[in-house]
């Protein structure tokens, strides 16, 4: 009678264990991008077809092909905070907001706003990808740094947070065959990652040692295409695969390597008709990981949609689904200056549909030359 007693203990206390560390957890089964754009994400993240930015590198290295200007951009930078971030910021006063969105990016810093607001989950990220890109070439550097933790509500409960942090340089290349109709790409990044997934007593000062993170070093690579009909309404079809050649973090520290990032498929379909002579809309519908690479993520949201409604290239309002909820965000674009204020939300549990909406927002500055 003791060993299945033993074994049923034991298998309680994995799903526990699971459960209560999956809402520190990252979302790479339905938005596995190094690096995210505000554009996308305010489109629900169904990206491939349309990708036509410097930010196809990440989401499909053949929509290089349907770059329209060359561009240095020295300080593309993508900055978001969650809601009950930027409510527990505020504290009832706007002039608080600034000083205490930075405690997002310290453990120390957010346990001090967590202690009194228990059940709360904080999330804060931000990107930096200078790059120069053309016509079917992007090269350049990706820093990203992503944040969050929470302490529960329960008598018991600890501090949990998590942190991950890559950068290296990333490069792109795209080929255009049967004049353009068929585009086929590559890109590949050297990621350093440094990834840490913790707990505490909530009422003790944190102090994180250097090695108590994962380190380790890879090549990503992510092989894409898309063909686009030269037919009314350019229906598009794209596929884009993450880490391609399946590669593994070395280990950079005692405390171990990262877990490698998950070799997933993502497939979409697209329209883009012409309602003007400057007025473009774009629909697109993606499924992340169409291989089955998270199968404790359910299916239902893997399913993006989103649009994009273009006027004069200049003004875009968008729209989108992700993850079980609603995206939307509006973008400004020049030669010199693309800016770009989205709002999206994820599903903080392990596997449900819609379990419970932890609703971003976020801002995208891209300038240069």
């Amino acid at each position: 009678m003791k060993t299945p007693l033993i074994s049923l203990l034991f298998f309680v206390t994995i799903i526990i264990t699971t459960d209560a560390k999956a809402i520190i957890r990252f979302e790479d089964a339905t938005f596995p991008e190094l690096v995210t754009s505000g554009r996308p994400l305010a489109m629900g993240n169904a990206f491939i077809c349309k990708a036509d930015d410097a930010s196809s590198v990440f989401y499909n290295p053949a929509g290089l092909g349907s770059v329209r200007l060359t561009h240095l951009h020295l300080n593309n930078f993508h900055l978001e905070a969650n809601k009950n971030l930027i409510d527990l910021s505020s504290g009832g006063n706007v002039s608080y907001i600034g000083e205490n969105i930075s405690k997002g990016f310290s453990f120390e810093g957010t346990r001090q706003l967590l202690i009194v607001n228990r059940g709360k989950m904080t999330h804060v990220r931000a990107n930096a990808a200078p790059n120069l890109t053309t016509r079917y070439i992007s090269i350049g550097y990706l820093y990203s740094l992503q944040k969050r933790a929470t302490i529960g509500i329960k008598e018991d409960a600890l501090y949990e947070f998590s942190s991950r942090q890559d950068h290296g340089p990333f490069a792109g290349v795209t080929l255009a065959l049967f004049g353009g109709i068929l585009k086929l790409g590559a890109s590949g990044a050297y990621v350093n990652r440094k990834e840490l997934l913790a707990e505490r007593e909530r009422e003790t000062p944190v102090e994180i040692e250097d090695g108590e993170y994962q380190k380790g070093a890879a090549w990503i690579s992510m092989v894409g295409a898309k063909m686009t009909l030269p037919v009314a309404l350019l229906p598009t079809v794209a596929v884009n695969s993450h880490n391609t050649f399946n590669s593994e973090f070395s280990q950079g520290s005692d405390a171990g390597r990262p877990s490698k990032i998950r070799q997933s498929v993502d497939v979409g379909l697209s329209f883009t008709p012409q309602l003007g002579k400057f007025v473009r809309l774009h629909i697109e519908g993606n499924f992340k990981d169409a291989n089955n690479r998270f199968p404790e993520v359910s299916g239902t949201r893997k399913a993006m949609a989103g649009m994009e409604l273009d006027l004069g290239r200049f003004l875009f309002l968008r729209a989108g689904y992700g993850d079980g909820f609603g995206s939307g965000g509006i973008g400004l674009k020049s030669r010199k200056l693309e800016f770009d204020l989205s709002t999206y939300a994820v599903d903080t549990t392990s596997n449900e549909f819609r379990g419970e909406e932890d609703r971003r927002f976020s801002m995208t500055v891209s300038a240069g030359i």
